[in-house]
């Protein structure tokens, strides 16, 4: 089966030879062909180019079925890769939503046995089908929004058991959905209760049990720790990470949202695929990622949701690294997948362009989540992950319409979704 969109207004993040990321002045790039072509075979793009060289006779021989999809007016870009996400969950947290209104912070609603705790309570108390249908509903919005690849976490069990049942629907939501998904071990969320004051016990649960046992049913990609001010040291982190690598899991960082917790440089240390959030970066900490291979990634929907510093995107920019956005979206600290919106709010909180944005969601965040061979650009043989937006003037027009839905039809893996 092929797919032929044709008349596309502009194509845009089109690749000829696959990058692994961008990164300081050329974010502020984006290669797009005006007036093009695409064409999808299977689940792959096939060819594209410019509309005066489409030979149709070429591209249809061989007696394939083909349909032909006319974008006039419209763009075309590569599915989002939200590369940082918690949408795993049992039931929503509306109630701090309003402490933190009241004027409570992060840490104090967590001292309550809010925030994560609260979510582990719920997790611990649904059945693996109950989990799966709310977090197969959320995917498909995600995709809705025009996301083709989502990294999801676990980290709400806080026992070997949920944290294992956790995985297991990420696991079916891999099988049964058409997304291109990933999967994180993040049993060092928080100390669950049952383990206050004895927080070294729990770390070592994390290593001598739920590791091996994660790792015996292949459950996990990758394994992440919330290094961070009143969550896990730094020595905790390095101990994880150290028991993790050990089964073939790479790293990928919770840091510096509190404070300067030292997650950034142990991050790097074990060569993390990602350090996230980084509301609190300095020049020690960008000295640290130039010439790593971890990139940088920031979650603007949770230092908007919770009023939070944010990271100096702008000036991680300017010292020549890549930055990656990502919704983390979770029921506590920000309960949206939209990363059209994520988008805006780069625009207009940390000063991002347009063209940076897109960067950022797009081919930045795929290999934040190791997906950058696969997804993340229009790249021959890549897959057919994509959406055509309505009839629009351009690319700035998407983070400058914040709230309007401006995706018209998504392909993933080269089937139109419908919804």
């Amino acid at each position: 089966m092929k797919t032929l969109i044709i008349n596309i207004k502009k194509l845009v993040q089109i690749e000829k030879a696959p990058r692994t990321w961008v990164a300081g002045k050329d974010m502020a790039q984006l290669s797009s062909i005006d007036n093009a072509w695409l064409l999808v075979e299977d689940d792959k793009i096939a060819a594209f180019g410019e509309m005066k060289e489409l030979d149709k006779a070429s591209v249809c021989s061989g007696g394939d079925t083909i349909k032909e999809i006319d974008a006039t007016g419209r763009l075309l870009l590569p599915s989002y890769c939200d590369s940082h996400t918690h949408l795993v969950y049992a039931g929503s947290r509306e109630v701090e939503y309003i402490d933190k209104i009241r004027g409570l912070s992060y840490e104090e609603i967590a001292r309550r046995g809010g925030g994560i705790l609260n979510s582990a309570e719920r997790i611990r108390q649904a059945s693996e089908e109950e989990l799966y249908d709310a977090a197969y509903d959320r995917v498909q919005e995600i995709a809705g929004y025009g996301t083709g690849a989502v990294e999801i976490k676990s980290g709400y069990g806080l026992d070997t058991d949920s944290e294992l049942k956790m995985l297991r629907v990420i696991r079916r939501l891999k099988q049964e959905t058409p997304l291109l998904i990933k999967s994180t071990f993040l049993g060092a969320h928080a100390v669950p209760a049952e383990y206050k004051g004895r927080q070294t016990d729990y770390v070592d649960l994390i290593i001598n049990e739920m590791i091996p046992m994660v790792a015996a049913e292949e459950l996990a990609d990758y394994i992440d720790v919330f290094c961070d001010k009143g969550f896990f040291t730094v020595e905790d982190t390095d101990r994880m990470l150290n028991a993790g690598m050990k089964y073939g899991m790479r790293a990928k960082i919770h840091a510096n949202e509190l404070d300067y917790s030292g997650g950034i440089q142990v991050g790097v240390k074990y060569d993390a695929l990602s350090v996230d959030h980084l509301e609190y970066v300095g020049d020690e900490e960008i000295a640290c990622l130039l010439g790593s291979e971890t990139m940088p990634t920031v979650l603007p929907g949770a230092a908007f949701f919770l009023n939070m510093p944010y990271s100096p995107v702008r000036q991680m920019i300017d010292a020549g690294l890549p930055v990656a956005l990502a919704s983390d979206y979770n029921p506590g600290s920000s309960p949206s997948g939209n990363m059209k919106f994520i988008m805006s709010l780069g625009c207009i909180n940390y000063k991002m362009l347009p063209e940076e944005v897109i960067n950022a969601t797009t081919i930045n965040s795929a290999y934040a989540m190791g997906a950058q061979e696969e997804v993340g650009s229009i790249a021959v043989g890549k897959l057919a992950n994509f959406y055509l937006t309505k009839p629009v003037p351009g690319i700035e027009y998407l983070p400058y319409a914040y709230t309007a839905d401006l995706v018209e039809t998504v392909f993933l893996r080269g089937e139109q979704l419908q919804f």
